[in-house]
Order: structure tokens, then sequence, then C-alpha cells
């Protein structure tokens, strides 16, 4: 009788931008591979700020990732390999759909550890999914800050500075700040729009 396969673990790291969401996910990773632990790392194709084909924070440290489009994309990607994988990594996961959420819970049932980093929160501070559901399934929820660009307390929120209308506006500092709850100004216009800050 084959033996039962322990279940994984899912961790999410959150936050606003400029709270090291990226740094801290590249440290768990590299901490998995002195472990000797197979880790496979993604990206969504969105995101070419600051490296093409890595992971890569806002202080500039970075870690190979395949790109890809979307959940289907990530598991067509993933699956040749789940065999060998220990560890999967996910970074800027708000750029992902909600078939996110399944894909991790099925590598838990695999016995895979999961970590996803992302954004919690729109611009309008609501909350970003699939980031919430990823965090209400979590074995590990790491909820970070970042310092508030007006007064200098801590900030849980990414405020959108200008007044464009695109649907959707990847950036970083120039267009976007971090602020505290008292100087966080979310958008109040009439339209519909899904910023994705990262």
């Amino acid at each position: 009788m084959s033996q039962a396969v322990a279940p994984g673990r899912i961790e999410v790291i959150t936050g606003p931008m400029f709270s090291g969401k990226s740094e801290e996910l590249i440290r768990r990773i590299r901490r998995a591979k002195i472990a000797r632990q197979r880790v496979l790392c993604f990206k969504p194709d969105i995101d070419l700020r600051y490296h093409k084909t890595a992971i890569a924070s806002h202080s500039a440290q970075t870690h190979d990732a395949c790109v890809v489009p979307n959940v289907e994309r990530l598991r067509e990607a993933l699956f040749p390999q789940i065999e060998e994988m220990e560890v999967l990594g996910v970074d800027e996961a708000q750029f992902f759909d909600e078939g996110l959420l399944p894909l991790a819970l099925e590598m838990v049932h695999l016995g895979k550890r999961v970590i996803v980093a992302g954004l919690d929160t729109t611009y309008a501070g609501e909350p970003f999914r699939p980031i919430p559901d990823l965090m209400a399934v979590a074995d590990e929820v790491t909820k970070l800050s970042a310092v508030c660009m007006v007064c200098g307390a801590p900030a849980i929120h990414t405020q959108r500075l200008g007044a464009s209308r695109e649907l959707v506006v990847v950036g970083a500092a120039g267009l976007y700040e971090a602020r505290c709850r008292a100087h966080f100004e979310p958008f109040t216009g009439s339209d519909e729009q899904l910023l994705l800050p990262t």
C-alpha cells in the first residue's frame, strides 16, 4: 500500500507597494534552495518593470522566474516538472486570475509548498483578488507595511498619483506612493477601473 503524501502549505506575503514583498519572497526561495529543495518560480508577463525574466524587488534583488500571461499557462509550464518540484513561488499574484486559488490548493494536496506574493488591496483600498482568497486558506500570512511617503508612519495603502484613466497601469516610484490610513486618498471617480500596481 502506497504511503499518503504529506500535505503541503500555502504562504502568502502581502502588503502595499514598497513594503518588501518580492524581497521576502526571494529570501524564502533562497533559503529553500540552501535546503536543497527544488524550486520553480513564476511571474506575470504584464510586469516587466525591473527584469523581463526574473522576480525583482525595488531594492534590485532578483531571482530567475518563468514569465507567463495567466494561470492556464502557468499550469502548462508547471505540470511537466511537478514530480521534481517541491516549492512553487509566485510573484505579483494580483495580476493572475482567480484560477490561482484552486491551483494552489491542488499543489498543497500534492505535498508542495506554495509561496505567493502580491497586493491585497486595489488603488481604491478594496480587496484585490485573488490575494484575499489565498489569505483565507493560507497556512501562514505575512502582511508587511511600508513607510508613508507623507508622514513616515507605517503604510498599508498604495496611493496612485496623477489622473490617468487607463484600465491597467503598471508602475513604481513616480506613479505610486505608500500611504498610511490618514494620508491615503482613494480614487473617487465614477468610472469603474481595475488598477494593477505592484
